[in-house]
């Protein structure tokens, strides 16, 4: 959406994730030195608790000039270490999706082991999502449109697999496996998957938004979706990625476990618009693309 100009800011620097070196800091820094390996949060401003208009100005790539660049001054508080197993280029995947996973899986009621998880697709959040909730002890169920991308999954640690694509009712895959619906759903697909997750969900379950991958225009009745919420109370709950405090926590849980983020392909920076040119045309990439400013 940023990348079409749907989205943000005009005329800004893109890109909102990126991982690197310090190479300078401030009179009264004193968390960094120079050589730490750090990230920074997409929202600088987000340091915890809940998102506001103020902070949400300050989304990097977004709102603000992003991180396609070879030097970048950030706010010392918006910045976290890299887990010490990753690259560069590996951990300069974990600000927006990794994060916005963490964030859906770790909201008022967050996953416990034993619950069941279900993910759609295998997009970039999709992908963490399913190692995360893995990792957490979950039972993970995910969906995706072709066998390729759902041996990644499996591969990743997802528990079951549905091909919605030979499985078009695949909600009701969902309910016997799970017998009463999953505590957690993480929903990309916006409103035309949106019925057929309350629908695999179970009562008082959560429906965590990501986005609407499956395409914003729909012929389902705005009436249809909130008296279905209403039946089954069912707790919806919009994702716009997560703070600094949530990054910690994350990035603990993929020390401690090894998680190491797909990566489908590096690009280097002066092929910048073949890395666009290749998101925007292949349907069939699966994990991340990442440009590298420059080699260590």
């Amino acid at each position: 959406m940023v990348i079409r100009g749907q989205f943000g800011a005009k005329g800004i620097v893109p890109c909102a994730d990126g991982a690197g070196e310090v190479i300078a800091i401030g009179d009264r820094v004193t968390k960094w030195k120079v050589g730490d390996r750090v990230l920074a949060n997409l929202s600088t401003g987000h340091l915890h608790g809940d998102m506001t208009p103020e902070i949400q100005a300050t989304a990097l790539g977004v709102e603000i000039d992003g991180t396609l660049t070879e030097y970048k001054m950030l706010p010392a508080e918006s910045l976290v270490s890299i887990p010490d197993h990753l690259t560069f280029e590996q951990a300069a995947t974990l600000p927006c999706a990794a994060v916005t996973a963490w964030n859906a899986l770790n909201g008022p009621t967050p996953v416990k082991g034993g619950d069941y998880v279900l993910v759609q697709g295998t997009g970039g959040v999709s992908l963490f999502g399913i190692q995360l909730a893995h990792a957490i002890g979950a039972t993970v169920i995910a969906t995706s449109s072709t066998s390729e991308k759902l041996e990644v999954a499996t591969k990743l640690g997802a528990d079951f697999v549905i091909n919605y694509k030979e499985t078009p009712d695949w909600e009701l895959d969902v309910l016997d496996i799970t017998g009463r619906g999953a505590h957690h759903i993480i929903e990309v697909g916006g409103p035309n998957t949106l019925l057929k997750s309350i629908k695999a969900v179970r009562h008082a379950g959560w429906i965590h938004n990501i986005g609407f991958l499956a395409g914003s225009n729909s012929d389902v009745n705005p009436s249809e979706i909130t008296s279905s919420l209403l039946r089954k109370g069912v707790i919806f709950r919009g994702i716009l990625m997560g703070s600094v405090s949530q990054f910690e926590d994350m990035n603990r849980l993929i020390s401690s476990h090894k998680i190491v983020p797909v990566v489908d392909k590096v690009f280097e920076f002066d092929q910048v618009k073949d890395a666009y040119k290749y998101y925007l045309e292949s349907q069939n990439h699966v994990g991340k693309i990442v440009i590298r400013v420059a080699s260590t």
